[in-house]
């Protein structure tokens, strides 16, 4: 039984693509669209990082039929995209793992681009429901790809409704790749998830990788979006694309927070630096990645070009003497060093296996942290 597209309740979604065919979610909502002038940022919106399909069956399975578009990064095959399915207390119920679809191959080292087409995928999640005992369910589409879905369909005679609200206090959070997790090997696995879901939180994940750039179109989403908690992550893309100097990133960090704040004027707000990226600590970026797969930084920068640049240490020392300053204002404003998620001692193990970005087993250990750091309490 084909279940109503438009009637599904997509738990973090902000907007849709809509066609022919299904519905795409988005995290950032529809008025954000023109304003988003980078095509890879595009793809990052279209990739439903913590988006959630919530319903309540008694359904023994559920079917989709998706549409995935998945990136092969510097020559390497595209990782699955994986899709989990969850019951109400967050226990994990079954999950797939998706090969079928489009393929974006992209070379970092020499910006060439290639669009491999594919097929849809049919993938079917057992939910070990009985018949006449509905429960609470949540598919959670894959992270790290774009996702159409063009079909969810139950058992013929399952009841089928809403689930139950989600009265959880809401976690709004901001960020990049390293919020966005792309390299973590299940929806679940990027550190915000397992944040919330050991806060017991109802997250809004708002990681775009290579695409936290203090964006104010960003900043006036979770402005205008309900929240219990927001954290922003900040720093890391700026280095990696050079788009700041300390002139304008200042500004542009007390610009995004009072634009948060005139939405939530007294709503807690936590400042998180960057986490440890060696190449980038003392030397501005831009970042590019080598011959090896490693992001490096360029040697042969001249002087004159330092002036202001940015680096991560310096980002540290900015971001906590921003915060500093506006505490005198602002009790339910506080800062966070990234190294405590992810510090000098983590390189080794679990490592940075491309210089940058921790593997899955990294972003777990980095949401085990910030639960302790952010929520313990």
């Amino acid at each position: 039984m084909d279940l109503d597209l438009d009637s599904l309740d997509f738990a973090g979604a902000l907007g849709f693509d809509r066609s022919a065919t299904g519905v795409a979610p988005r995290r950032l909502p529809e008025w954000t669209r023109p304003q988003i002038v980078d095509p890879a940022f595009a793809l990052m919106v279209a990739m439903p990082a913590g988006v959630r399909i919530r319903l309540r069956t008694d359904s023994p399975s559920i079917s989709l039929g998706l549409m995935v578009t998945r990136l092969a990064m510097n020559g390497e095959a595209a990782p699955p995209a994986v899709v989990e399915l969850l019951d109400g207390a967050g226990a994990l119920l079954d999950e797939a793992a998706i090969e079928e679809g489009i393929v974006i191959s992209v070379d970092r080292r020499t910006g060439a681009i290639e669009f491999l087409p594919g097929d849809e995928a049919g993938v079917t999640l057992r939910t070990g429901t009985e018949s006449g005992s509905p429960r609470n369910l949540e598919v959670w589409l894959p992270h790290d790809a774009g996702v159409e879905v063009r079909r969810v369909s139950v058992a013929e005679g399952s009841q089928v409704e809403a689930a139950s609200a989600d009265t959880r206090r809401r976690w709004v959070h901001y960020g990049s790749s390293i919020s966005h997790c792309l390299e973590a090997d299940r929806p679940t696995g990027s550190w915000p998830v397992v944040t919330a879901r050991l806060a017991d939180l109802n997250l809004q994940h708002l990681g775009f990788a290579g695409q936290a750039q203090l964006d104010q179109f960003v900043a006036r989403t979770i402005r205008d979006l309900p929240a219990d908690v927001i954290t922003l992550k900040l720093g890391i893309n700026l280095v990696n694309a050079d788009s700041m100097r300390e002139r304008t990133f200042v500004p542009a960090v007390h610009g995004f927070l009072d634009t948060i704040r005139e939405g939530h004027p007294t709503t807690p707000i936590v400042v998180i630096s960057p986490i440890i990226c060696p190449v980038a600590e003392s030397r501005p970026g831009p970042t590019f990645v080598d011959d090896a797969g490693q992001f490096v930084v360029p040697t042969d920068r001249p002087s004159t070009m330092f002036e202001g640049a940015l680096t991560l240490e310096r980002i540290r020392e900015l971001l906590e003497t921003i915060v500093a300053v506006r505490q005198a204002t602002d009790s339910n404003l506080r800062y966070v060093n990234g190294l405590e998620l992810f510090g000098p001692d983590d390189v080794v193990s679990p490592g940075l296996p491309d210089g940058l970005h921790p593997d899955a087993a990294g972003y777990r250990l980095m949401g085990e942290r910030a639960h302790r750091l952010l929520f313990a309490d």
